[in-house]
Parts: structure tokens; C-alpha cells; sequence
């Protein structure tokens, strides 16, 4: 009885410790309406989507209200993947642009046929994914995936793969089966990509929880096509992952070539990381992980452990601006064949 009662103790401080971290995000995240910072000297010709603020989406989210009003997408598991287009408002279109407020918004979401093509322009074009993490609605995954491409001056097509996420801290058990369970759907998305003519370089941003899911889903695309379909992904960064560093290592020695694509965004000082290692056994989160590890593997690491000075430091790569530059230099890198694997 008294082990059952140190549990019931220790569950109720790590939740404890999970809602004060919400609290902390809530407080020291991004502003909605806060526009990209672009460190000094640096141009920037602008992203697309704040030209054709438009996201093409694939969710393993069940429908709601048939997906024609807020919510759209809920936390259930849909028996089959939807396909949708977000019409988004950017900042830039608020009534309070001028005084440096005001943020990404949804005006729309439209229902489209699975299968119809993922990629909207004429023309071959690089494509840009977003993986969202634990703990998100289908509309904040969809407008992170907006500030991430703006925020990067992403100038092809932007797309968002979003998983049943329960949104709530405390069904992060719930959130972890879901994304697992949605890996085939995702590797669907790819395969459907990989063979669209006008799609060029398929690059990958996967946050959190998100990447545990595209390193499986990359696990059994290499397995189902081999090396071939290293000539179609560009840059997968994986921004704190929450994964086991034990598990992880065995799945990135079974992926060939794609390992070479891998960039790891890490922080030292990530809290929620921090947390999960604790929830996890102790076992260290891959976004915590030491560099000379991860490069042992031989990937590429962004360590933002000296950025990170906010209360949390788990979503870096939207919120600091030298952060984004460092992602954007990874993809940029991956553009054209001869440059895939570059080092940073």
C-alpha cells in the first residue's frame, strides 16, 4: 500500500510539474502576431505562404460537423485519412498589423478527395512538411505550420501532417499510441508526394512528439523502397525530440541514406523534455541529448542549449529567430542533389 501511494504521489507532481510547464508556454511563447526576426545583414525575399496563405493538409483526425466549422478535425482516430485546404489570414491582413499585433488565423477549411494531388502549383516545386507535437488542436497545428514556413522564408509549398492529439496534459499516453498509429498514413502522404511530377524536394520539420513518428514513418519508407527515395527527401529536422535515445539510435541505423538527411535540434536546457525523461525512466530524450552523440550517429545537431533562456525552451524553433535561421540553412542546403548531407 505504501508503494502504491509513493506512485499515486510521484504521478501527481510529474502532472503537477506538466501543468506548470502549460503555464509557462502560455506565458512566454511566441505572440501570435510577432513577426519573423532576421538576424542583421541577412536578405530575405519573402515565404509563399504569405503571398497564397494556403496549407494543404493530411490528418488522421476524425471529422467534426462533417469539417465545415471550428473545430473541423478532432482528437479521435479516423477509420481512414482526410485530405483539406486551410485558407489562412496572415498577420499582414489584421486590422492590427500596423501596431505589431494580430497573428495567423483560419478562414476556411475545405474538405478535399483522398488521393487528389497534395502539391496546388504548376510547376515542380519543393515541398515543406510540419509534423506537430503533444498537446495540439488541429487549428494550432495548422497555424504552426504557417508561422514555421513564414518564419523561415520557405519559398515552395507548405504542407501539415496532423495526428489525433487529445490537446489536454494529462492523455499524453494517449497522444504518444496516436501518433504511432498514424505512421502508415503518413508514409502514404510521402509515397503520394514522391510520385507527383511537380513535386521536387520533400523536406520534413517534425516537432516533439511528432519526430518519434517520422522516424518511424521513414523507417518504413526505406524499408518498402530502399536508397532510391534518398533522391526525393531534402532536410528532416527534428526539433526536440521526444524520443528515447536507446530507441532512437536502433531506428536511425535502419534507415540507410535518409540518416544523412537528419539535422537534431537540441537544448540542454528544454524543461518539458526534461520532464518527460523523468516520466520515462531517466532515460535520456534525444533532445537532450548530448551532440557528440547524436554526430556519432552521423547527424547533424543544432544546439540551442545557449539560446533557450525562457521558462520552457521547447518550441526554439519557432519562437527565436537564430534558431529558424539555423533550420532554414538546413533545407536550404538540401535544395538540389548535389548538396544533400552538406555539413552545417
Amino acid at each position: 500500500m505504501l508503494v502504491l501511494s509513493k506512485i499515486v504521489v510521484r504521478r501527481a507532481l510529474l502532472l503537477s510539474g506538466l501543468l506548470c510547464l502549460a503555464a509557462a508556454v502560455t506565458a512566454c511563447s511566441t505572440a501570435p502576431g510577432s513577426s519573423a526576426l532576421v538576424p542583421a545583414g541577412e536578405s530575405r525575399d519573402g515565404s509563399a505562404i504569405s503571398g497564397d496563405p494556403v496549407l494543404t493538409v493530411v490528418t488522421t483526425r476524425s471529422p467534426v460537423k462533417g469539417a465545415r466549422a471550428s473545430p473541423w478535425f478532432g482528437a479521435e482516430r479516423a477509420s481512414q485519412a482526410s485530405q483539406a485546404r486551410v485558407r489562412l489570414a496572415s498577420p499582414a491582413a489584421s486590422s492590427f498589423a500596423a501596431v505589431g499585433l494580430g497573428g495567423w488565423r483560419i478562414e476556411s477549411v475545405e474538405a478535399v478527395p483522398v488521393g487528389q494531388g497534395l502539391s496546388r502549383g504548376a510547376g515542380r516545386r519543393d515541398v515543406l512538411i510540419y509534423v506537430h507535437g503533444f498537446n495540439q488542436t488541429f487549428e494550432t497545428a495548422a497555424l504552426d505550420a504557417a508561422r514555421l514556413s513564414d518564419g523561415i522564408q520557405f519559398r515552395g509549398e507548405t504542407l501539415l501532417f496532423s495526428w489525433p492529439s487529445k490537446a489536454s496534459l494529462s492523455d499524453y499516453n494517449y497522444d504518444r499510441e496516436s501518433a504511432m498509429w498514424s505512421r502508415d498514413a503518413f508514409e502514404s502522404m510521402l509515397d503520394q508526394l514522391i510520385a507527383d511530377p511537380n513535386v521536387g524536394r520533400i523536406s520534413i520539420v517534425a516537432h516533439s512528439m511528432g519526430t518519434m513518428l517520422t522516424v518511424e514513418m521513414l523507417r518504413q519508407l526505406y524499408d518498402s523502397r530502399g536508397a532510391s527515395v534518398d533522391q526525393n527527401i531534402g532536410a528532416v529536422v527534428l526539433a526536440a525530440p521526444d524520443i528515447d535515445i536507446d530507441g532512437f539510435s536502433a531506428s536511425v541505423n535502419r534507415i540507410g541514406p535518409l540518416k544523412g538527411k537528419i539535422t537534431v535540434l537540441t537544448a540542454s536546457t528544454d524543461r518539458a523534455l526534461d520532464l518527460m525523461r523523468r516520466m520515462s525512466g531517466g532515460v535520456t530524450r534525444v533532445g537532450m541529448a548530448e551532440a557528440r552523440k547524436l554526430q556519432a550517429l552521423g547527424l547533424k545537431v543544432i544546439d540551442a542549449s545557449q539560446v533557450g533562456v525562457g521558462a520552457v525552451n521547447h518550441d526554439l524553433f519557432l519562437s527565436d529567430a537564430r534558431v529558424r535561421d539555423q533550420v532554414r540553412r538546413a533545407i536550404d542546403q538540401t535544395a538540389a542533389p548535389s548538396h544533400a548531407g552538406a555539413a552545417n
